[in-house]
């Protein structure tokens, strides 16, 4: 296993999932609501920034592996599925968008898995689509987290918003994919 500044950041992304998280198991005590959003939703633009940069890194410096192309999007959908989860138990997102946005993810993982063992991942590679997805999500993502306003503007209603706008594309991204596949599904029957 390769280990290098990338890696280590996307590393990184992942230790900062369960910080996340555990933020909603603090003691009221300890942390006001307000706090706990604002530190929840720092932390998650934190470790989404980690993915550009990772990236970013990787590519300037040569540092790409398939250990890193591996680890890489593991990590972003770890760390959506479990703020989903969280802003799920919080009542912040609504149940059937967490599944269409997760149940997505596991469906094109799963194929680009599988194109990738018949020798066909050229035909499901990332597409601009599926990085406007990301793009809603991870802005969606910490707006559901704050869910407060700030300076007047409506966080949580820019957040609702955006996590429709996201799970509208991950359904069009989905299909976009699926619809690349299927020539090549078709010669494997």
């Amino acid at each position: 296993m390769p280990f290098n500044i990338p890696i280590a950041l996307t590393w990184l992304r992942i230790v900062m999932i369960p910080l996340i998280v555990a933020l909603y198991y603090v003691p009221d005590s300890w942390l006001t609501p307000l706090e706990r959003d604002t530190w929840a939703a720092i932390v998650f633009v934190i470790a989404a920034l980690t993915d550009w940069f990772d990236g970013w890194l990787a590519r300037r410096w040569n540092q790409t592996s398939s250990f890193g192309a591996f680890l890489d999007p593991v990590a972003d959908k770890l760390m959506v599925g479990a703020a989903l989860l969280v802003l799920l138990d919080l009542n912040r997102v609504d149940a059937f968008i967490a599944l269409v946005i997760i149940g997505r993810e596991i469906t094109i993982s799963a194929l680009r898995e599988w194109m990738a063992k018949i020798g066909a991942s050229a035909s499901v590679a990332v597409h601009r689509l599926g990085k406007f997805k990301t793009a809603a999500q991870m802005v969606a993502i910490p707006c559901l987290l704050y869910w407060h306003s700030w300076n007047g503007l409506p966080i949580r209603l820019i957040g609702q918003v955006l996590i429709v706008v996201a799970a509208v594309l991950t359904v069009w991204s989905m299909c976009y994919y699926l619809q690349k596949a299927w020539p090549e599904i078709k010669k494997k029957q």
